[in-house]
């Protein structure tokens, strides 16, 4: 009878220790085991583009207007501006920018051309002190991107579209500061803005097509 008690008691006791175990394994199983998060848990909040300013020391606004059809050109540039991008680059199309350029800082290296230029035979700089550009839209064209927006210019506004690329970005250690590039493009007819001005001895001296080229460096 004694021993039948111990043998009792013995296999009470190893019931108990495997029942012990398998609530402890159950415990651990579930505390290892990730819960799913339903999708109304995660956070839909887009990263907001980011705003980038003109560094006019290393930019250029640069054109050139062919002379008599083409045997030579004349090249120039703006020196006063100003560019803000705002850009995304997951989504392009939630980017902008907003460029303003002072008329009267026209700059081709010659003086005398330079003071023609301001005058109302061309740019009119008194009465039409800025050109501007307005985006209204940017969207992804293979490798680069087309800016689509108003372009006012000598008194007239008008729809263009701008391609362009991206030409790299860099974060300076020194400023803590991201820097991009982009360069673009295009050509525009001088007589569409009202600058129909023509040299009286040889009409075809001064091209109406002038080629814009741009080189804008920009920081947050």
């Amino acid at each position: 009878m004694k021993r039948l008690l111990i043998n009792q008691c013995l296999v009470r006791s190893f019931r108990l220790i495997f029942l012990l175990a398998a609530v402890g394994l159950s415990i651990n199983i579930h505390a290892q085991t990730p819960r799913a998060t339903s999708l109304s848990a995660i956070s839909t909040h887009s990263v907001a583009p980011v705003k980038y300013s003109v560094d006019a020391n290393h930019s250029t606004v640069g054109f050139s207007v062919p002379i008599l059809d083409g045997v030579s050109s004349v090249k120039g540039k703006f020196t006063d501006f100003s560019v803000d991008i705002n850009f995304d680059e997951t989504d392009v199309t939630k980017s902008s920018v907003t460029a303003t350029i002072k008329a009267t800082s026209i700059d081709t290296g010659v003086e005398a051309r330079d003071k023609h230029l301001r005058t109302a035979d061309f740019f009119e700089v008194e009465k039409y002190p800025e050109i501007t550009f307005q985006s209204a839209k940017i969207v992804r064209k293979g490798k680069g991107f087309i800016a689509i927006g108003t372009f006012t210019m000598h008194g007239v506004s008008k729809e263009i579209s701008i391609p362009f690329t991206s030409t790299g970005k860099f974060y300076n250690p020194i400023t803590k500061k991201n820097l991009m590039g982009f360069s673009a493009k295009l050509q525009l007819d001088r007589r569409e803005y009202g600058m129909t001005w023509k040299h009286s001895a040889v009409p075809n001296w001064v091209g109406d097509l002038v080629t814009i080229e741009l080189d804008i460096l920009v920081r947050t």
